[in-house]
């Protein structure tokens, strides 16, 4: 029950599903079609019974044409593609080529059907987003079950999400055990396993155990509401090409219908040839215009690249983001959070003889049992003691470590500034390491062990194909020097700058970086603000980054993995080449076809191809970005 309700309603659909999705448009383009052929094989009736069949096509494939082509003359939107489409085919009427006006109308119109199809394929993946939201919550209170809008729930409300549901809010699991689908947000096909103690956040599928869950979040600062807004604003928010494109038909289009009226009126009366002859080439030459395959493809592929990049967990809040980073020069980016998991772990354990590891450890994990300081809680989380030796007289120093007899022996754990107090010898390269802790058992040095931020994973891949793409990579972080340092030695960063104040790193950005070029600037918290906002492209990295941080960012990684940078800027390179290649494309035929069309060397029947050939060419180029999904790893 659960896996039915996790499955997307578009899986499994066929081709011919597909294809016949729209019924009362291809049933109405199929009986034009039969008209036409009826009207071919009656034209020499003498009783017009197939003039009749061919206006009847006329009029069943092309009255949405016409109707649009009315309404637009009426709100004095005169120059779109239905009106040119409108106006070449009645033409075609008035100098009595009737088959052809209404082969150029049906074939038009057939595109047409196609082009919608392919559109709403596209969509489908923002859809699917949609059909994440959750619709109800179940809430428990005073041992009543009630069933609201997730937009009332409260924070502290104890939620039951059953096998099939989806998460109301962001919440953390109580009691129970499942599998839950995470890719409606994170895009990461394998299901997770929460237990209790768990973060889940809303919009993720539950598909297996009933769970307890208590909300940390309303509804409307959950993840999928946040992805909704991001999604929603996205498309209001049009690229430097889009925007290129709908200035250019406004001018283009008015610019054709005039060369057309010349062409039809002018050479008839310079007595150049028939005004039948010229009116003809006038009509091919508006077939051929049509600007609508490049006010259709290059919007279209935007969409496209932010519908995929919303179902790998990378939200652009418009598609100016989307062409900004496609030529991107520098990436920049925060540490602790973003490229490192912001939390303290156990790096290497380095004993002195005649100590050995497993003893040193024992000593030092059963002093630091006894403290709640989050280095002390890192190491025995990571090696949970046995009770093997009693502990007592433990003390904390404050600012230097803790001591206490561990078994028989003193033991004392701490900073460098303990072993001098204490007067342990030991060398001096060891003194200068980031991140270590020391021991000492009977006053002589024992040993230390090294903690840090652990790298997250793929991160060094993610630096590694960025420097392959050409992109300079620099890292700014608050942390020590020599921590920067070893965390950019392991990634293979060469440009980084530590003890940054956020004032510093906004003014490093601006000064520094953004000289050389377009740049991106990855971070987390609320101090990364101010550089995600100054930065051409600013990303915000994971939901738990800052409200600041994430209304400030041009992008956000929903699921905290420092890869999808690189997934993003390969999505956003793509969306530009093929957008570049539609233009091309629709051009270069458009023009090649219009001077065959002047100069008489095609008919009404290639203009056509020329425009909704070229439309349908467009669009399949356009949807080979979805050729991305085998190339990204996940």
């Amino acid at each position: 029950m659960g896996e039915k309700c996790c499955t997307p309603k578009s899986e499994g659909r066929s081709f011919w599903v597909f294809f016949f999705s729209d019924k009362r448009d291809f049933l109405r383009l199929f009986i034009s079609g039969i008209f036409l052929l009826s009207g071919l094989l009656w034209r020499g009736n003498p009783f017009l019974l197939g003039k009749l069949f061919l206006l009847g096509a006329y009029f069943i494939a092309g009255y949405p044409v016409l109707y649009k082509a009315v309404r637009g003359l009426w709100r004095r939107q005169w120059f779109d593609e239905n009106f040119l489409m409108s106006i070449a085919t009645l033409g075609a009427l008035y100098i009595g080529a009737l088959t052809e006006a209404v082969g150029v109308m049906l074939f038009y119109s057939i595109g047409e059907y196609l082009q919608d199809l392919s559109v709403d394929r596209a969509r489908s993946t923002v859809r699917s987003l949609l059909e994440a939201q959750p619709r109800f919550a179940n809430v428990l209170k005073d041992g009543i079950l009630r069933v609201v809008p997730p937009q009332e729930v409260e924070v502290g409300d104890l939620l039951l999400v059953r096998a099939g549901e989806a998460i109301p809010v962001d919440g953390i699991v109580l009691e129970g055990e499942s599998l839950v689908d995470a890719s409606p947000l994170t895009g990461e096909p394998k299901p997770v396993m929460v237990r209790p103690g768990v973060k889940v956040l809303a919009g993720f599928l539950n598909r297996e155990g009933v769970l307890k869950i208590q909300a940390t979040e309303k509804y409307k600062d959950t993840s999928i509401s946040r992805i909704m807004e991001l999604v929603e604003r996205a498309s209001e928010r049009k690229a430097r090409v889009e925007r290129f494109i709908t200035a250019f038909a406004r001018i283009y289009t008015p610019s054709v219908v005039l060369l057309a009226v010349f062409l039809a009126v002018f050479p008839p009366l310079a007595g150049w040839g028939s005004f039948s002859l010229w009116f003809y080439k006038a009509l091919i030459l508006l077939v051929i215009s049509c600007p609508c395959a490049l006010v259709l493809s290059i919007p279209l592929s935007y969409f496209i690249g932010i519908g995929f990049a919303a179902k790998r967990g990378l939200l652009f809040k418009g598609s100016q983001s989307l062409d900004a980073l496609a030529g991107i020069k520098n990436v920049v980016f925060d540490k602790t959070g973003t490229l490192t998991e912001g939390s303290f772990r156990v790096r290497e354990i380095k004993e002195e003889p005649p100590f050995d590891r497993e003893e040193l450890l024992e000593y030092v994990t059963h002093l630091e049992s006894f403290s709640n300081h989050p280095i002390a809680r890192s190491i025995v989380e990571a090696y949970k003691p046995e009770a093997k030796y009693s502990v007592v007289q433990v003390q904390e120093i404050p600012g230097m470590g803790i001591r206490g007899v561990v078994g028989k022996r003193a033991v004392h754990v701490g900073n460098d500034d303990l072993l001098h107090k204490m007067g342990i010898r030991h060398r001096n390269e060891v003194c200068k390491l980031p991140g270590v802790v020391h021991v000492a058992v009977d006053e002589k040095y024992a040993g230390y062990i090294e903690l840090g931020d652990a790298l997250k994973h793929q991160a060094i891949d993610t630096v590694k194909e960025l420097n392959k793409m050409g992109i300079q990579i620099y890292l700014l972080t608050g942390d020590s020097a020599e921590e920067a340092a070893k965390i950019a030695g392991e990634l293979g960063i060469k440009h980084f700058y530590a003890g940054l104040l956020p004032e510093d790193k906004f003014r490093i950005l601006r000064e520094e970086v953004m000289a050389k070029g377009l740049t991106a600037f990855i971070g987390d918290g609320i101090n990364d603000a101010p550089a995600i906002a100054q930065a051409d492209v600013g990303i915000a990295i994971g939901t738990s980054s800052s409200h600041a941080a994430i209304e400030t960012a041009d992008v956000v990684i929903v699921d905290g993995n420092p890869w999808r940078v690189y997934e993003a800027i390969k999505i956003a390179k793509l969306v530009r080449r093929v957008t570049l290649e539609n233009i091309v494309l629709v051009l270069g035929i458009k023009a090649i076809f219009m001077v065959l069309g002047i100069a008489g060397g095609t008919s009404i029947w290639e203009a056509v191809f020329a425009d909704v050939g070229v439309a349908l060419l467009s669009v399949l180029n356009t949807l080979k970005i979805w050729s991305l999904r085998k190339k990204l790893s996940t």
